[in-house]
């Protein structure tokens, strides 16, 4: 008897796939894969891409019990979470969510999670191009790679510590950054975005 699970995708612009003109980012990649896989007789499992360019944990808190609730499948469900990329940045002198809120804010989600998935993971921040790595952009944002390891190293310890699975995309991107990110130094470019879904495809596989 074939399932049908909900994969229910929570995050920012990376996980909604922007700058992607050509794939449609890595979720659309993986939901075309296990369209596929479907119609050669495995599960079916929908993915929904619920990533919100420019959101933070602040953001996700709001929505996230009424995603899950409308979204729900009897027969199992799997939750991403992706974030971090905009809490880290520094504006007018501050993060935008500090480290000490971030963890809470997602030891939270991850309990809004838990209400109505087995399978949880942490989607690890990716690495930002030198050219922006401490740079402020015009819309007065600051970003620098020392705080991706610092707000990374919260996700793995969360994942570890409450039995939950990491995504090490930025272990996928950091040797190979220059040629994975887009002009704009932050988001991937179409490359980029395949190296995410084929670092996921097994994630995916793991359900059908």
């Amino acid at each position: 008897m074939k399932k049908m699970i909900y994969g229910l995708f929570f995050g920012d612009s990376i996980t909604y796939g922007e700058y992607d003109g050509v794939f449609g980012g890595w979720v659309d990649i993986l939901k075309r894969y296990a369209l596929q896989q479907f119609h050669e007789g495995s599960n079916e499992i929908i993915l929904f891409n619920l990533g919100i360019g420019g959101e933070t944990t602040e953001g996700l808190l709001r929505r996230m019990p009424h995603e899950l609730a409308a979204r729900n499948s009897a027969e199992g469900n799997i939750v991403l979470i992706g974030y971090g990329a905009n809490d880290l940045a520094i504006k007018d002198g501050n993060q935008l969510v500090a480290p000490e809120q971030f963890k809470d804010n997602i030891k939270t989600a991850v309990r809004h999670a838990k209400q109505h998935a087995n399978d949880i993971y942490l989607v690890s921040i990716l690495p930002f191009s030198q050219k922006v790595d401490g740079v402020q952009t015009p819309g007065g944002k600051l970003r620098t790679n020392g705080d991706v390891l610092v707000y990374n190293q919260i996700l793995k310890d969360i994942a570890a510590d409450n039995a939950l699975h990491y995504i090490d995309f930025y272990a996928a991107f950091v040797q190979d950054k220059e040629v994975l990110l887009s002009a704009d130094g932050v988001h991937p470019n179409e490359k980029g975005y395949g190296i995410m879904a084929e670092t996921a495809i097994p994630i995916i596989e793991k359900y059908l």
